[in-house]
């Protein structure tokens, strides 16, 4: 959508910090794991509680 809008440098951004968060692999939700059972991936409470 912020490509659609011309906010490409919002997009650049938003798209860094996604890919950071999923490298770091703390604290993902388990659609995020690409289906895969991950002890570490976390439901929606939880991520809720961050």
């Amino acid at each position: 959508m912020l490509r659609y809008l011309g906010e490409n440098d919002s997009a650049d951004k938003l798209e860094r910090a996604i890919a950071g968060v999923l490298a770091e692999g703390k604290n993902v939700a388990y659609d995020l794991k690409l289906g895969r059972a991950d002890s570490t991936a976390v439901g929606t409470s939880q991520l809720m509680l961050l």
